[in-house]
């Protein structure tokens, strides 16, 4: 409710907490957040998080936001309960965020005079939507979510991973479709991803922000020199706990890496991520020249010391911020289309995009082998994330799209 010229009041309601930021979507919100602090919104985020996560990180929480209203997280779901999920009308990754205390905190803050827009973070945060809101209320979407549960399907082996895969997809699909349409407004990260809501989910207002980099924290390098003391090193970040990052590292070693190092013996390829699975460890043993770091403070040194960055992605949506943070710091990326599904930036100019193993492993050799062209991508996809990717440009998009949505005639009730 705006009164005497006061901001009017924004929640941002993530369903997990955003710190440390060691996933794509952590990492995008938090830039978000922090472009929007001081803006056109007093800024409420509203998080699971722990007495102990709010104190150890409240230097990066007041940077975010002008009040923080945590829930206490649930506990973890044990195994059985995961397997129950799978015969509920929820995808299992949404069952596993519907939990009483944060819809209870989503209830409360609802309730309150004050507040004039809610943003639920990622479609999943839906579930912990009451059933009718009196307020706008728009929706952050990170992934066409139902889509990647498709290409999960497509890529499984066996009848019984498909089938799993498939009656996920066909779940998220219908809880994707019904939760957007109930929103006053879709936030997209791409124009792809936009089109897609409006086309298949007949979401009227979608719309879609940049990527944005914080192009001060990912600053520029020139690609280093190969030579005795800097080995041949091969580079890719991510959570490595997430099922689209560990099909992707699974090709990569399997199909690709081998053909690096038939050529290249001395080459190194470091995984930078939290939570490697101990299968992603062994298939690792079986070749060579592989390192696991685990999940690490800071991922900026390991990309500044890397010739190439790779993104082997089969499965994915949304866009990987990931390509971005690379190209803002100088490291040249090999990507799969999927990878870079998304990006608006031009390959073989910006980035090198290959999807079969073996034109991937040729193109990881070029960059190994050839410093001007490492040097010409790495400068022409700096100037690109310069020009039209900073996280304050896409946060001033996201702030426009918002003021827009509390500009509408009525608020939506949700299905």
């Amino acid at each position: 409710m705006l009164v005497n010229g006061s901001k009017p009041k924004l929640v941002f309601i993530s369903p997990v907490f955003l710190f440390p930021n060691d996933a794509g979507g952590k990492i995008r919100s938090t830039n978000i957040l922090r472009g929007l602090k001081g803006g056109a919104f007093h800024v409420t985020l509203l998080s699971a998080a722990t007495p102990e996560q709010a104190r150890r990180w409240s230097k990066e929480i007041a940077g975010v936001c002008d009040e923080f209203v945590p829930w206490q997280p649930a506990p973890h779901r044990p195994m059985w309960r995961r397997a129950f999920d799978l015969l509920g009308s929820l995808p299992v990754n949404v069952a596993n965020d519907r939990t009483r205390p944060g819809m209870d905190a989503v209830r409360q803050l609802a309730q309150r005079p004050d507040v004039d827009l809610m943003v639920f973070d990622f479609v999943h945060s839906a579930v912990l939507r009451p059933a009718t809101l009196r307020m706008r209320s728009t929706c952050f979407t990170h992934n066409v979510e139902a889509e990647i549960f498709a290409r999960h399907a497509k890529q499984a082996r066996g009848p019984h991973k498909r089938w799993l895969w498939g009656s996920q997809h066909t779940k998220m699909a219908q809880f994707e479709g019904d939760a957007l349409r109930s929103f006053d407004s879709v936030i997209a990260v791409s124009e792809r991803d936009a089109r897609f809501f409006k086309d298949a989910y007949q979401v009227a207002e979608s719309y879609a922000i940049p990527t944005g980099v914080d192009l001060d924290f990912f600053s520029y390098q020139d690609p280093p020199a190969v030579d005795a003391a800097t080995p041949p090193t091969v580079v890719f970040t991510g959570s490595m706990d997430w099922a689209a990052n560990i099909d992707g590292i699974q090709f990569f070693l399997g199909q690709v890496w081998p053909k690096v190092l038939a050529a290249r013996p001395e080459a190194r390829f470091v995984i930078v991520g939290r939570n490697p699975p101990a299968s992603l460890q062994a298939l690792a043993r079986t070749t060579a020249n592989v390192e696991f770091t685990g999940f690490v403070d800071d991922v900026r040194t390991y990309v500044h010391k890397a010739h190439a960055f790779v993104i082997p992605l089969l499965v994915g949506g949304g866009t990987r911020i990931k390509a971005f943070e690379a190209m803002a710091m100088g490291c040249p990326v090999v990507s799969t289309a999927i990878g870079i599904e998304g990006l608006d930036a031009d390959k073989d100019v910006h980035y090198l995009e290959r999807d079969d193993p073996a034109a991937m492993a040729d193109a990881v050799l070029q960059l190994l082998a050839d410093g001007a062209l490492r040097d010409g991508l790495a400068r022409r996809a700096r100037q690109l994330v310069e020009e039209r990717f900073g996280h304050e440009k896409a946060a001033r998009v996201f702030e426009d799209i918002c003021l827009r949505t509390l500009a509408l005639p009525a608020a939506t009730e949700a299905a």
